[in-house]
């Protein structure tokens, strides 16, 4: 039987270490983005309003069409469709995108972690 060598020895053990080196980082978690960036003001069950409105079904609605909530004018004139794309554009700057709105995000700027929280708002259906 051979007996391995003091550089076998240290590479044998150095597999794993280098193993989760060569993993790409793991994906955004859209639902810890939630808790951090959205939680505070809204929720993502059906019929409950915080300080904004309800996200349950975000994906696909038409903007200021939660009836058990009071939007901002600027947000009711928006005319929107959160789509991907528009929630996109809209987590990176709400105001810019609906100059006026009460949301106060500053926004997210990791295109990563937005397309993470759309996949997360989408899935609360």
């Amino acid at each position: 039987m051979m007996r391995p060598t003091p550089l076998l020895t240290l590479l044998a053990l150095a597999a794993p270490a280098m193993a989760v080196f060569a993993h790409p980082a793991a994906a955004a978690d859209g639902a810890a983005i939630f808790q951090t960036n959205c939680a505070v003001c809204h929720s993502v069950d059906a019929g409950t309003n915080k300080l904004g409105p309800s996200l349950f079904g975000i994906v696909g609605r038409k903007s200021a069409s939660v009836d058990s909530f009071t939007y901002s004018p600027a947000m009711m004139k928006a005319g929107l469709t959160w789509d991907a794309a528009t929630l996109d554009k809209y987590l990176t700057d709400p105001q810019a995108l609906v100059p006026g709105t009460k949301m106060i995000l500053l926004g997210i700027k990791s295109g990563d972690d937005r397309k993470a929280l759309i996949d997360f708002l989408a899935a609360q259906n």
